[in-house]
């Protein structure tokens, strides 16, 4: 089994809090997730995260095909970390680090995603594509967050 990295930082004019409160919801993530993979949570989900928690997803990666996700919520520091991990899902491994700095001018927001392909050897024949489309959803991610702050919004305020 391959383990590959996806590191990405993006700095957000808001406070260490309000990006917790953001991305520690998983509510929001539909928001952040380009509109092309049908993005839903499809499990309860209480007031505040936690260590423990469950929640569960579907998702169309592909045209005609829905997969569902189950992550678990096995680390939360607020406001500095949470670790998602991925327990039933289209990865062999994921695990999930989202790290909140305080800067001068906002936040610091560090994602460090670890995951491998399943299937192992032949599904490294998909590591290049995997790799687009995780690039992708980040790249979505700081485009959306860059435009609704950038437009005097809050990632937190309603569409």
């Amino acid at each position: 089994m391959k383990i590959h990295q996806l590191h990405r930082v993006q700095h957000l004019p808001i406070s260490t809090e309000e990006a917790w409160s953001f991305f520690s919801d998983p509510r929001n993530l539909p928001l952040i997730t380009p509109p092309d993979l049908a993005f839903k949570v499809t499990s309860e989900l209480p007031e505040k995260m936690y260590p423990g928690l469950i929640i569960t997803y579907t998702l169309s990666p592909f045209p005609y095909w829905k997969t569902r996700w189950v992550t678990e919520i096995t680390h939360a520091f607020e406001p500095v970390l949470f670790v998602d991990e991925q327990r039933f899902g289209p990865y062999s491994f994921w695990h999930h680090q989202h790290h909140f700095r305080a800067t001068e001018t906002g936040v610091e927001m560090k994602d460090m995603v670890s995951y491998s392909l399943p299937f192992f050897p032949l599904g490294e024949l998909a590591a290049g594509y995997v790799a687009r489309q995780l690039a992708r959803i980040f790249d979505f991610r700081r485009d959306w967050l860059g435009d609704k702050l950038k437009a005097g919004g809050h990632p937190a305020a309603s569409e």
